[in-house]
C-alpha cells in the first residue's frame, strides 16, 4: 500500500495508525487467542466516532478486507484479518452512569471490567460474561451469556440502544423506535451489520454475590451432572452456576492436596442475600462426596475477573460449542468419558445454565434465536505452549462429535471457530432469513465479512430484501 494513500488517512484520523513496518506491529496485532497469527496491513486504533468513519472510507475506497476489534477475545480471532485493515475499538473505553434512571452508556471499545468498575460503587450492573476482559461489543452482538443470565437475562436483553457505524460510513441510532429492524439484527445477529461505537445499557440491583466452587471427584461425575441437570433448572432464578470438568490450578485459592487433580465442579454465582443462596444451593453441593466446597459473598466485578489470572492473553485456544435442551442419560455419559480425558491444565468443558428470564423472551423478538435450550455447552481444548496444539485441538474435536449428536443444533456464535456457512445458519435457526434481508439492507455488499457471516438476501439466498 502507498505511502502517500496512508499519509492521506493519518490526516483524517486522531488515534494512532500501526502498519506492518512499525516497532509495535507485533504487539498491537495480537488478540487473546495465541492460536491466531493473522498479519493486517494496517490497524487503525480509533479515538472516536470520526475515526471510525474514516477508516471505514479508506478501507472502501480502497476494496480492503475489514475486520472489527473491540477486546479481542473471539475465539476465532475475528478481529483481525489477513492483509486488510482493522478497525480496532480499544482505545475507546469511556463509561457513563446514570444511577437515577439505571442506565449506563459503554463505548465500543471497553471490556467488562471498565463497565463494572464504573457500575458497582452505586450497586448496579450489567449482564455480563464470565471474564472481565472481553470485550463489550462482541460480546454483547453475540448474545451476552453470562453468570446473571437466569435473573436478568441474555446481556441483550438489557441492550437500549446502540450507535451504530454502517458500511457507507454513514452513522445511525437503533432502538426499538429508531432503525428497529437494525436493533432487533444487533441483538445476537453478531458484528454483520457494522461498528457499534457506543452501547446503552439497562443496569440491574447487583452488587455483591455468593460465589466459589464445589468440587467432587471425577468418577462421581455422572451422579454429579445428573444431579446437575435436575436441580438447576428448578432453582430459584436468582441461583446460577455452571457445571465444569477442570483441573485444579496448583493456585494457594486451592488446597494443595488437589492441585493438578483432575475433578468436576459447580461455580457457583449467585444473587441475593448471602444466606438464601446457600440454603438454596445446599442440595446440590450436598450431592456424593465433595472434595471442596467453599462459597462466600464477594463484590460481583470479584467474581466476574475469578478466572482473569488462569486465562491471560496468549494461550492457545481451540473451540467447539454447542446449545443444549436436554441432557439424557448417554449424553451425560459421553461427557463423563471425555471430561476424565482432558489433555492439558486449561483445557476444560462447560455448561452454562440458560434458563430463567432468557426463556420468557421470544425466540424471534431478538435475532438470538435458541431461547428454548436449557445450557450452552462450550468445549475448550487450551495450553500455553504451540506445540500442544495439535492436542488440544484433536481432543476437542473428538469430545464435540461425541456430543453434537445429542445438541440442539446450533451453538452460542461467540464460541464458535470457523466452521462454516451451514453451522452460521444452523446457529441463527429460523431467524438467518430475517437477518439475511437486513444485512442487504444495511450492507448489501457483505463489507463486513469478516466474522460468523449473514450474507445479504439478494446476493446469496433471491430472498427480497426489507
Amino acid at each position: 500500500m502507498a505511502t502517500l494513500q496512508i499519509d492521506q488517512l493519518r490526516s483524517k484520523v486522531r488515534g494512532p495508525i500501526v502498519a506492518r513496518s512499525d516497532a509495535d506491529y507485533d504487539v498491537v496485532r495480537q488478540v487473546h487467542n495465541g492460536m491466531i497469527d493473522k498479519r493486517p496491513a494496517l490497524i487503525v486504533r480509533c479515538i472516536d466516532v470520526a475515526d471510525v468513519m474514516a477508516a471505514l472510507d479508506f478501507a472502501r475506497a480502497n476494496g480492503l478486507l475489514t475486520s472489527i476489534r473491540g477486546g479481542g477475545h473471539n475465539a476465532g480471532g475475528l478481529g483481525l484479518c489477513d492483509d486488510g485493515l482493522v478497525v480496532d475499538l480499544s482505545l475507546m473505553r469511556n463509561v457513563r452512569v446514570d444511577p437515577e434512571a439505571r442506565v449506563v452508556e459503554v463505548a465500543g471499545g471497553c471490556v467488562f471490567g471498565d463497565v463494572d468498575h464504573a457500575t458497582h460503587p452505586f450497586g448496579l450492573a450489567v449482564p455480563s460474561g464470565f471474564i472481565s476482559t472481553t470485550g463489550v461489543g462482541g460480546l454483547t452482538l453475540g448474545g451476552g451469556i453470562g453468570y446473571l443470565t437466569r435473573e436478568y437475562g441474555y446481556t441483550i436483553d438489557s441492550l437500549l440502544s446502540a450507535d451504530v457505524v454502517l458500511a457507507d460510513g454513514s452513522f445511525v441510532k437503533a432502538d426499538e423506535r429508531t432503525n428497529p429492524d437494525l436493533f432487533w439484527a444487533l441483538r445476537g445477529g453478531g458484528g454483520n451489520f457494522g461498528v457499534v461505537t457506543s452501547f446503552r445499557f439497562r443496569l440491574h440491583p447487583v452488587k455483591f454475590v455468593y460465589a466459589g466452587p464445589t468440587f467432587w471427584p471425577m468418577d462421581q461425575a455422572t451422579d454429579v451432572l445428573t444431579a446437575y441437570r435436575d436441580f438447576i433448572v428448578g432453582a430459584p432464578e436468582y441461583v446460577n452456576g455452571f457445571f465444569a470438568f477442570l483441573t485444579v490450578p496448583p493456585s494457594p485459592m486451592f488446597p494443595e492436596h488437589l492441585h493438578m487433580k483432575k475433578v468436576c465442579g459447580v461455580m457457583w454465582v449467585c444473587t441475593g442475600p448471602a444466606a438464601k443462596a446457600e440454603a438454596a444451593t445446599k442440595p446440590m453441593r450436598s450431592v456424593g462426596t465433595p472434595l471442596l466446597d467453599h462459597q462466600g459473598e464477594m463484590p460481583l466485578p470479584v467474581a466476574n475477573s475469578l478466572f482473569d489470572g488462569l486465562y491471560p492473553p496468549g494461550l492457545q485456544w481451540y473451540w467447539r460449542a454447542d446449545f443444549v435442551k436436554e441432557l439424557s442419560a448417554d449424553a451425560i455419559a459421553r461427557h463423563a468419558e471425555h471430561g476424565a480425558a482432558l489433555p492439558t491444565m486449561h483445557s476444560t468443558m462447560h455448561l452454562y445454565a440458560i434458563d430463567g428470564a432468557a426463556h420468557r423472551v421470544g425466540r424471534d423478538a431478538t435475532a438470538f434465536s435458541y431461547r428454548d435450550a436449557n445450557w450452552a455447552e462450550v468445549i475448550v481444548g487450551v495450553d500455553p505452549d504451540p506445540a500442544n496444539r495439535n492436542t488440544i485441538t484433536t481432543w476437542c474435536k473428538e469430545y464435540f462429535d461425541a456430543l453434537h449428536p445429542y445438541s440442539a443444533g446450533g451453538a452460542y456464535v461467540n464460541f464458535m471457530m470457523d466452521e462454516g456457512q451451514e453451522r452460521v445458519q444452523a446457529s441463527f435457526r429460523d431467524n438467518y432469513d430475517r437477518l439475511s434481508r437486513i444485512k442487504a439492507k444495511y450492507d448489501p455488499a457483505n463489507f463486513f465479512r469478516v466474522n460468523q457471516n449473514i450474507r445479504p438476501a439478494v446476493a446469496e439466498r433471491g430472498l427480497t430484501p426489507v
